[in-house]
């Protein structure tokens, strides 16, 4: 997989960020959490739209790799990646 479109977005409730990866089956709409920006990409709180995607930009290798493991176990058409997502076990 890969990602299909290089410009993230705010997600529309500006609880996330989304993107799309091209998978098998075609595109997959993904979203990382805010939450998961700020626990773990380090996304001060009060970041506005542009800090929120230049993070995600920053982190995009790791946000991509959690993403292609998280499909490879549960296929599905959308895909949301959450705090969890990003835990060491």
């Amino acid at each position: 997989m890969e990602a299909l479109d290089p410009e993230a977005q705010i997600s529309a409730n500006r609880r996330g960020v989304i993107f799309v990866l091209a998978g098998k089956n075609g595109a997959i709409e993904c979203m990382i959490a805010r939450a998961a920006l700020e626990a773990c990409f380090w996304l001060p709180p009060d970041a506005d739209d542009a800090k929120t995607l230049k993070t995600f930009r920053d982190g995009a290798n790791r946000i991509y790799a959690v993403a292609h493991r998280k499909l490879l176990a549960h296929p599905s058409a959308r895909l949301e990646l959450t705090t969890a997502d990003f835990a060491r076990g």
